[in-house]
């Protein structure tokens, strides 16, 4: 589904005259369709800023990026004009990171139901739909009409979660999202993912903890030593 060859991100300070920092040296890997990767790295070897470069949130150095998508056969994500991939991102590719951010006075249900109203689903069917999913995940229903502002860091990440994941995306780029979960929030959220992998979603993840990674990755890519900034 997903090729990236010799992909590079410098990032230019302009405090610092134009200095160049790398954020990830060249890296090249495959995922094949309905498949799990990780990315393995110490901090700071660029593992987020991958996972930035296929969504497009950062623009590659370098490289490419080839994606079989369902919506446009295959193209090549580091050279698509931003309508396209804005377009991707509401149909088919899902991104969860440790972070949440969304309209700040928006209930929490209607946070999750949104990427099914853009789909077309009915409203009410996509708020039953968000509220069965946010109570899967060990977000009580008396917070569900809430604002997400008032919710802790490992309520926001599971409620980031269930806005990736209420409409199976193709592609899931996931950046830690067990990392501010207790156990038992843990468990459930890789119930999910073990499930979403079963029924074909690929997924490309990175995990602070070694042992999910080789639970639930089929393969492990190990990232490069970053060079020498110039």
């Amino acid at each position: 589904m997903l090729t990236v060859e010799n992909l590079e991100k410098r990032f230019v300070s302009h405090v610092l005259d134009g200095k160049q920092i790398v954020g990830f040296s060249p890296i090249s890997f495959t995922v094949p369709n309905g498949t799990a990767m990780g990315l393995s790295g110490p901090s700071g070897y660029g593992k987020s800023s991958v996972l930035k470069c296929i969504y497009r949130t950062y623009l590659a150095s370098s490289g490419r990026i080839t994606y079989d998508s369902e919506a446009f056969g295959r193209i090549h994500l580091t050279e698509l004009p931003e309508n396209q991939i804005l377009a991707l991102r509401r149909r088919e590719m899902g991104y969860v990171t440790q972070f949440l951010s969304v309209l700040p006075r928006v209930p929490v249900l209607d946070v999750v139901a949104e990427p099914l109203v853009h789909a077309g689903v009915d409203r009410s069917e996509a708020r039953r739909a968000a509220g069965a999913l946010l109570q899967r995940l060990r977000i009580d229903a008396r917070l569900h009409d809430t604002y997400p502002a008032t919710f802790s860091g490992g309520e926001k990440q599971r409620v980031n979660l269930a806005r990736a994941v209420i409409r199976p995306p193709r592609l899931l780029l996931l950046d830690e999202p067990t990392a501010s979960l207790d156990a038992a929030a843990m468990r459930v959220v890789l119930e999910l993912l073990v499930e979403m992998k079963q029924k074909g979603t690929t997924m490309i993840a990175i995990f602070h903890d070694r042992s999910i990674m080789d639970r639930l990755m089929d393969d492990i890519y190990n990232m490069p030593e970053k060079e020498t900034h110039s």
